[in-house]
C-alpha cells in the first residue's frame, strides 16, 4: 500500500514500474535538454556566422546555466513531484517555443537578437539543471526501498547520457533535414510536456491541485502543437522580413539554411543569410572567377570546381570546346540538387550541373583531395567567404598543398578571395598563404554591384601570360578590359600580412575584424 512520508510526498516501496517511468523520464528530459542547446547554437551559427565561436559560448553559458539550476534545487524540499511536473511544463514551453521565437527576430539588430538568444539559453539551462536533482531525490525519496545512491546515481546518469547520445546522432542526421529547427523545437517541447503528463498520471491521487496540473498540461500541449503546425507560417513571414523579396525556396540542409528568393530585380540565393549571388550581375561575378585562369592556359581539358554547387561557375567553365571533364565538389547536395531541378535555377546555369562532361560530388573538399589523386587543368576554388573556422580550414596552407598536389605542373588555380578594398588585410592573407606552399600568384579584382569590389588570386608554378582570346558571348569580360582587372589603386594595394595556417587560422579573427567594422 502506498504512505505518505514525513514530507507529504508519496511513496511506493517496490514499485519498480514507477522507477522505470522516471528513468525513461529522465532519457526523455535529458534529450529535450541537448536538443534546445543544439538548436540554440545552429540558429547563432545561421544568423551571426561563426558556428565554432557562437556554439562555444551557447554551450558555455547553457552549462553554466544547468549549475545554477542544480544549485537552486536545494531549496525545493516539498512537493518534489509538483514542482518537477511544473518545470517540465516551463522548459518545454520557453524551449519549445525558441526556435520560433528567435526566427522571427532574425530581421532585428544583433545586440537585440543575441540578448534574446541568451536569455532562452539561460532559461532552458537553469530549468534543465533542476530537472535531474528533482527525479533523483524523487526516485530516492517516493519509490526506493533500497539499492542505495551509489545505484540510484550511475543508473539516473546512464539514462541521462544515453539520452544525449541519441539526441547528438538524430539532430544532424534526422531531425534538423526532415523537421526543420521550429518544429524540431516543437516536437521535443511537447515530450517534455508528455513526461509532465506522464507524472500527472504516475501519482494521480497524491498531486494538490490536480486539476490545475492537468489544466497547465493540456494548455501547454496546445502550444506548442500550435509552433508545431504554424512553423512553416513562422519561417515564411520571418524570411520574408529578413529578406525583403518574396521566398521561392528555403530549406534547412545538415550543413546551413539555403534560401533563394526573386524580386522584379533577379533571382537571390543566400546562404545562413549571406548573399551568395544576384541575377542581375553574377556574371560579372563569375566571368572574371573562371577566364582569367581557363582563357590563359590555351586549352584546359579536365577541370576541377570546389564550391560553386550553383553551377554558375561550371556554366563559364563549358564555354572552353577542350574541356572534356569537368568534377565539381560541394558539399551540400541540396544546393547541388536545387540548382540541377529547379527550371528557373537551372536556366541561370544554362543546366551545366546536367551535363553529360560534369560529374557532381557531394563531399567535404578538404576530405575529397584527401581521397583521390587526378590533376587536372584549372582549378576553381569557390567557396564562401572564411567566417568561421570551418570554412577557414579551406584557406590555409595545408589546404593549399593539397590543392598543389591535383594541379598539373602547366594549370592555374584562381581562388575566390574577398573583397580587397573592405577586407584588405584578408584578401592579401589568402596572397600570402598561397605563396608560402610555394604558388606564384597574380592578384586581381572586379566591380560587382551586388557586393561590391571583389578580388580574386590567380595561383600557378608559371608566370602569368594575358589571354589572347576570349569564348563568345561574354557580357563582361573582353581582351582590352581584362589587363584593368590586374591593376590595384592605392587604396586596395598590398599589405603585410602572414600565411593562414590550420594551427592559428589568423585569417578568420581578421576577417571578422575587417567585415565587422562594415556591418
Amino acid at each position: 500500500m502506498t504512505t505518505l512520508a514525513s514530507n507529504d510526498e508519496p511513496t511506493a516501496p517496490g514499485v519498480r514500474p514507477a522507477e522505470l517511468a522516471l528513468l525513461a523520464s529522465v532519457f526523455v528530459v535529458a534529450a529535450c535538454g541537448l536538443v534546445y542547446e543544439l538548436a540554440a547554437g545552429t540558429l547563432a551559427s545561421y544568423l551571426l556566422g561563426d558556428s565554432i565561436l557562437q556554439f562555444s559560448t551557447v554551450i558555455g553559458t547553457y552549462l553554466f546555466a544547468m549549475g545554477v539550476g542544480s544549485y537552486l534545487s536545494r531549496f525545493l524540499d516539498r512537493q518534489l513531484v509538483a514542482h518537477f511536473l511544473r518545470i517540465e511544463l516551463m522548459v518545454g514551453l520557453v524551449g519549445g517555443w525558441m526556435p520560433a521565437a528567435l526566427f522571427a527576430m532574425q530581421g532585428a539588430s544583433t545586440p537585440s537578437f543575441r540578448f534574446a538568444l541568451y536569455a532562452f539559453v539561460l532559461a532552458i539551462g537553469i530549468l534543465v539543471g533542476l530537472e535531474i536533482p528533482l527525479v533523483m531525490r524523487i526516485l530516492k525519496r517516493q519509490l526506493r526501498s533500497g539499492g542505495g545512491l551509489k545505484t540510484l546515481v550511475s543508473e539516473v546518469l546512464t539514462f541521462d547520457y544515453l539520452g544525449a547520445l541519441a539526441v547528438s546522432i538524430a539532430f544532424p542526421l534526422v531531425l534538423v533535414p526532415q523537421l526543420g529547427l521550429i518544429r524540431t523545437g516543437a516536437f521535443f517541447g511537447l515530450l517534455n510536456a508528455g513526461v509532465a503528463v506522464w507524472t500527472l498520471w504516475l501519482f494521480r491521487g497524491h498531486l494538490r491541485h490536480w486539476t490545475s496540473h492537468a489544466l497547465a498540461c493540456a494548455a501547454t500541449i496546445a502550444t506548442l502543437v500550435l509552433a508545431f503546425v504554424a512553423a512553416d507560417h513562422v519561417t515564411s513571414w520571418a524570411e520574408d522580413r529578413f529578406y525583403a523579396d518574396h521566398v521561392l525556396y528555403a530549406e534547412t540542409s545538415p550543413y546551413q539554411r539555403v534560401v533563394v528568393t526573386a524580386s522584379r530585380y533577379g533571382i537571390r540565393l543566400f546562404l545562413n543569410g549571406n548573399l551568395q549571388f544576384h541575377s542581375r550581375d553574377e556574371y560579372r561575378y563569375h566571368e572574371a572567377l573562371v577566364h582569367p585562369a581557363m582563357a590563359a592556359h590555351g586549352a584546359p581539358k579536365r577541370i576541377l570546381v570546389l564550391g560553386g554547387g550553383d553551377g554558375m561557375a561550371t556554366r563559364e567553365i563549358l564555354k572552353y570546346p577542350s574541356v572534356e571533364s569537368v568534377t565539381l565538389v560541394d558539399l551540400d547536395a541540396h544546393v547541388t540538387k536545387l540548382f540541377s531541378t529547379e527550371p528557373l535555377l537551372r536556366e541561370l546555369n544554362h543546366d551545366a550541373l546536367r551535363s553529360p562532361k560534369v560529374h557532381v560530388v557531394n563531399d567535404d573538399a578538404y576530405s575529397w583531395l584527401d581521397a583521390h589523386r587526378e590533376t587536372f587543368d584549372v582549378i576553381v576554388i569557390d567557396f564562401p567567404d572564411p567566417t568561421n573556422f570551418s570554412i577557414g580550414k579551406l584557406y590555409t596552407t595545408t589546404f593549399y598543398e593539397k590543392v598543389d598536389a591535383h594541379l598539373a605542373a602547366s594549370g592555374y588555380a584562381v581562388v575566390q578571395t574577398t573583397s580587397p578594398l573592405i577586407a584588405r588585410k584578408s584578401y592579401w592573407t589568402v596572397a600570402a598563404t598561397l605563396e608560402a606552399v610555394g604558388f606564384t600568384t597574380t592578384p586581381y579584382h572586379v566591380h560587382v554591384p551586388s557586393f561590391g569590389e571583389w578580388g580574386f588570386i590567380l595561383a600557378s608554378h608559371r608566370p602569368y601570360r594575358m589571354p589572347t582570346a576570349l569564348p563568345t558571348g561574354l557580357r563582361f569580360l573582353d581582351l582590352a578590359g581584362l589587363p584593368a582587372l590586374f591593376d590595384f589603386p592605392l587604396d586596395m594595394a598590398r599589405v603585410p600580412a602572414e600565411p593562414n595556417r590550420l594551427s592559428n587560422q589568423v585569417l578568420v579573427q581578421t576577417f571578422d575584424d575587417e567585415w565587422g567594422k562594415v556591418r
